[in-house]
């Protein structure tokens, strides 16, 4: 089929899927309008189904289609693998013990609809509110960076696609994503991320399934890269071997370059599924505990995001090592070629090879649907990212601190144009085309993780927990994020586990000891926290 018949085929199926994403956003906006609360949470009545899978893919971003299968692709199995298990170990867990508490005690707590509403509230702030505007500002920090990302990928996507400049593609990718989260708020971004998480599982279980078959079988996938040093093993990793200035991996008679395999050690494996700690922290998530309809519910809603995250992460792995043995018979193909295959062949490139699957797989329309599954996983993070980082500037700065009087009228147009003016500073992170998802991804996810996730934890389990603590703990697991990533860890050794580990350990340490050396909290918040147990929602 010509190549540009090809693109349009592709154009008009992804076209479709985004008309479908604006008229979700326009069908909601009269109910997203009538409050903040609505506009933020939409009105506390997500059923199970839509609950769990917004909370997935609103949570998975284009890493999951592209970068966790880039690095299948680059380095084999054990990174990750590895990875996967930690997060599907923390998805269940977090939805088992957290997310009944939180919809209790966050309706208790002066009905917060924010995450740093909700620390606020939990231990009494009444006027400097300090917890507020630290939680706030770490939120906008993490997210305006990750939505860049985010813009990225999809700039990225569209200039593959459609031979278009990077810039404009990046610029329309963000437009649709702003178009239709300031016009449905929290309900136009969770109906819509249902169905994007529907596409996003269907789009990595067609192309797995097609992969497997163009491989010849699962016995001639696992033959095609059984040769490759510790690229199958669990605690090994392989080891391309590039060219010094380039990176690209080096190619001899159409065989790519490996080195001996790697050692994936013990502590490499607990610093990978480490990665299941960030979920204690993701307001992405956190907020859909919080928008619940039923208590009910929740075992359903547990049920379906921990399906749909061990079918995505699994199907993201092997698609990552059904490329690399497509890639080992393909390699001077021209069909194989054509599709982009040839540039696969660096850390950075082998993120596309989801993209490269896709369309030597598949009809252009069909391939234009696989491509809406990772405009699917941007918009569905983007979106989140956005109106969080919009909430914590109109609901929890301007509001809480500023203007307490604030209208609700007031805080929807400030949160309206604080969205505006995050996704604004997102495009200009997104103007750098050369960032790499999973990179990026891994530093937001530990940021939230450390700096939210122990002390959510610790405000729904332990009484004693202090207001000074909390503040201690925040700082203590931002703050050590930021040292951990840029000070220590180039040291090597023990210093190279992943951020997440240590920073979470630290904040926990901070508001235990903190807490122990400060004043007990009253017994106004002991009390609320004990009724916090049974409170009926």
């Amino acid at each position: 089929m010509p190549a540009m018949s090809s693109t349009v085929e592709i154009f008009i199926a992804m076209a479709v899927y985004l008309l479908v994403i604006i008229v979700i956003g326009l069908l909601t906006a009269k109910r997203a309008g009538e409050s903040s609360e609505s506009f933020f949470l939409g009105g506390r009545g997500l059923g199970p189904w839509v609950a769990a899978m917004s909370a997935e893919a609103s949570d998975m971003s284009g890493w999951l289609l592209m970068g966790l299968p880039g690095v299948a692709f680059w380095l084999g199995a054990a990174d990750a693998a590895w990875t996967a298990i930690g997060l599907f170990a923390g998805t269940y867990i977090n939805w088992l013990i957290v997310a009944k508490p939180l919809r209790r005690y966050s309706a208790l707590a002066g009905n917060s609809i924010t995450l740093p509403d909700f620390f606020s509230n939990r231990f009494k702030e009444a006027k400097a509110k300090p917890l507020l505007i630290i939680s706030s500002l770490f939120i906008l920090v993490f997210f305006a960076v990750y939505t860049g990302s985010c813009f990225a990928t999809a700039g990225k996507l569209f200039s593959q696609l459609f031979s278009a400049p990077y810039i404009p593609m990046m610029l329309l990718g963000a437009i649709i994503v702003i178009f239709y989260t300031l016009l449905g708020g929290f309900l136009a971004e969770s109906i819509s991320d249902f169905v994007q998480g529907i596409v996003m599982i269907f789009a990595l279980v067609a192309v797995l399934i097609g992969g497997i078959s163009y491989a010849g079988g699962i016995g001639a996938v696992a033959e095609n890269i059984k040769s490759i040093p510790g690229f199958t093993s669990f605690f090994g990793m392989a080891s391309p071997v590039t060219e010094l200035d380039t990176g690209v991996q080096i190619i001899e008679n159409g065989v790519a370059q490996f080195g001996g395999a790697a050692k994936y050690g013990f502590l490499t494996i607990i610093s990978t599924l480490s990665w299941g700690l960030g979920y204690f922290g993701m307001p992405q998530v956190l907020l859909r505990f919080f928008a619940i309809r039923k208590l009910g519910e929740l075992k359903n809603a547990r049920r379906i995001a921990s399906v749909w995250c061990f079918i995505s992460l699994t199907a993201a792995v092997l698609i990552g090592l059904i490329g690399r043995a497509v890639s080992v018979t393909n390699m001077t193909e021209e069909s194989f070629i054509a599709e982009g295959g040839a540039n696969l062949f660096t850390s950075g490139g082998a993120e596309n090879v989801f993209v490269v699957l896709s369309k030597m797989l598949f009809h252009p329309l069909v391939a234009g649907v696989m491509m809406a599954g990772i405009l699917a996983a941007v918009m569905s993070s983007s979106d989140s990212y956005l109106l969080i980082a919009s909430s914590a500037l109109s609901k929890n700065i301007y509001q809480g601190i500023f203007k307490k009087n604030a209208s609700d009228k007031d805080v929807m147009f400030i949160s309206r144009l604080a969205l505006l003016l995050v996704a604004v500073f997102g495009v200009l992170v997104a103007l750098d085309q050369n960032s790499k998802i999973f990179t990026i991804v891994s530093f937001a996810w530990a940021g939230f993780g450390a700096t939210f996730g122990p002390l959510v934890l610790f405000s729904l389990f332990w009484k004693r927990a202090s207001h000074a603590g909390a503040v201690a703990g925040v700082v203590a697991g931002g703050a050590m994020v930021f040292i951990w990533k840029f000070a220590l860890k180039p040291l090597g050794g023990v210093f190279g586990i992943y951020e997440l580990l240590p920073a979470f350990l630290i904040s926990c340490v901070a508001i235990v000891v903190v807490s122990l050396a400060t004043k007990a909290p009253s017994r106004e918040i002991q009390e609320e926290f004990v009724r916090a147990k049974t409170y009926e929602v």
